[in-house]
Order: structure tokens, then sequence, then C-alpha cells
């Protein structure tokens, strides 16, 4: 792949909303990853549509058809798991804040000490809420949302994946 194509192609997905993105073919290796960038979209479901993917010869330029198919998929699997966030119970709009990573998760910095948030807490947008371990890496979780806290999904030094619900927010 020459280097024009790999500009247009990190160009394609930086203005996306996928957070990882991997490609490989016979000759080529690529991944690129922004699952530490955190951003809010305000209406998931007008979001969701508009991420159907869209075949034009900028992109037909770009990706082979058997990596097009893959990446169909893949958007469509964000594309639920986005609209899947926002939960309707008893008429209240739950917002869920998944792991944006592979590793462990942690409530608080020490075993000694406070957790960060508990249930019934007040929480902003940017708020530390937990940590993942990952790769022996302390990753503070800042809260996608301001709300309460409803439910923290997870227990203290368990596994999460990425995409994982860590935790229910009653938003404002």
């Amino acid at each position: 792949m020459d280097f024009e194509k790999i500009k247009e192609l990190i160009k394609l997905v930086d203005s996306s909303t996928l957070a990882f993105f991997e490609f490989q073919n016979e000759n080529d290796y690529m991944k690129m990853d922004k699952s530490l960038e955190r951003r809010i979209i305000k209406n998931r479901v007008d979001e969701a549509k508009a991420l159907t993917p869209i075949s034009n010869s900028a992109t037909e330029n770009v990706i082979s058809q058997v990596f097009k198919s893959s990446c169909e998929e893949k958007l469509g699997s964000i594309v639920n798991s986005e609209i899947e966030k926002e939960m309707s119970i008893d008429n209240e709009i739950l917002k869920v804040i998944t792991s944006p990573m592979v590793g462990t998760f942690y409530s608080k910095v020490s075993p000694d000490s406070e957790p960060f948030i508990k249930v019934g807490d007040e929480t902003t947008i940017g708020k530390i809420i937990c940590i993942v371990e990952a790769m022996k890496l302390m990753n503070e979780i800042e809260s996608d949302y301001a709300g309460k806290i409803v439910e923290i999904l997870v227990k203290d030094g368990q596994m999460v994946e990425y995409g994982q619900p860590l935790f229910k927010v009653k938003g404002e």
C-alpha cells in the first residue's frame, strides 16, 4: 500500500467514530487505536443511523472488497452497541459507561482506600470513576456522562473486555 493511500485511510478512520481499526491483507498490516479518546455522542440514535456504510470511489480505491465486508460488520456491531448503551427502565434513560480497553477493573486506588465512586454518588463528565489495569499500566477511566450512579456492573479485580458495560448512570 503506498503512502498516499495510507494517509487517506488514516483520515477516513480519524473522521469516523471507530475506536479501533485493524487491516490486514497479503502484503500489509495496519492497526489504529483511538480507544483512549472519549467522545460524547448527544443523540445516539441519529448517530447510529448516520453510520451506515457508504461506498464511494475514494473508499473503493483504498479498501478491497474483502475488507469492506469486514468493515461493514464492525460498523454494524458498533452501531448496535451505541444504541444498547441507552436503556429505558421505568421511563428513565440510563446511560452505560463501558470499558475502553481490556484489563482488570479496580474501583479504588488501593485495597484500603475509598472507592472512586459508589452507587448513589453523583458523577460529572471527566470525573475519574475507576481504574483499568492493562499491561501493568494503571489507566484512569473517566465518566462519559453526568448523573447519578445507579449500578456498578463489575466487581473489584474482575477482568473486563473492551466495550464491556461497567456502570449504569441516570442522566441529569
